[in-house]
């Protein structure tokens, strides 16, 4: 049984290669290498957006560039969240003091090696579809670190999924693929737990979520309406 979080190296780190481990892909890169600072990303995005300034700079943000045929990353997480993070280890227990944090550190390691999985594939990728594998790693991540997965299942959900808010300054563009992305995770986490959870079969959920990771968008959707 794979667990997310082993106890060695930084957060960010043990958690690429928990989800790798989990998925069982390898990116063959290490997520510390293409970490940013603030100065970093604002420099990047100031290329983007020159003098008016207009981009989002959220807590978690990928950044993502096609030049020359190759393609460049940069993972931006917020300086804070990663110095609460290493105050309040996660593989010591999800708490209060570390489970928003946690949630955001996930969302950015799974934006990481999705897009570095789908790029050594040779295959494109969406916003929705980086989103909504956010949102299923962040259940699955936070299930697997508890002990007893059919007895915490229903508190997992009721965190992760429960009065979502979202951040003020998205356009409605935005706004729509969070709620989507949000809602289709929802309903698919509820699914594994009716489906799997609930019977304590947490091997065979592990094998289904394989074989989800390596659908795309329209199959993870569709995927998702048939299980519900």
């Amino acid at each position: 049984m794979p667990h997310t979080l082993a106890p060695n190296g930084s957060v960010i780190g043990r958690l690429q290669r928990g989800l790798e481990t989990l998925y069982r892909v390898d990116t063959h890169l290490d997520v510390e290498a293409f970490m940013v600072d603030e100065a970093a990303r604002n420099d990047v995005l100031a290329k983007i957006d020159g003098a008016n300034g207009t981009a989002r700079r959220p807590r978690e943000q990928l950044l993502v560039a096609h030049e020359n045929d190759e393609l460049h990353l940069a993972l931006f997480l917020d300086a804070d969240a990663l110095a609460n993070l290493e105050k309040h280890d996660p593989s010591h227990g999800l708490a209060d003091a570390n489970f928003q944090d946690f949630c955001l550190a996930v969302e950015g390691v799974s934006h990481f090696v999705y897009v570095a999985v789908c790029a050594a594939g040779d295959r494109s990728v969406s916003a929705l579809e980086l989103e909504l594998q956010a949102e299923v790693d962040k259940f699955v991540t936070c299930l697997l670190m508890r002990d007893d997965h059919a007895k915490h299942a229903p508190q997992v959900r009721a965190k992760l999924f429960e009065r979502p808010r979202y951040a003020p300054d998205l356009s409605h563009e935005e706004r729509e693929r969070y709620v989507t992305a949000h809602r289709a995770a929802e309903r698919y986490a509820g699914s594994l737990h009716r489906r799997y959870l609930a019977h304590r079969r947490t091997p065979d959920m592990l094998a289904e979520l394989r074989a989800f990771y390596r659908l795309g968008l329209d199959g993870k959707l569709g995927h998702i309406e048939r299980a519900a």
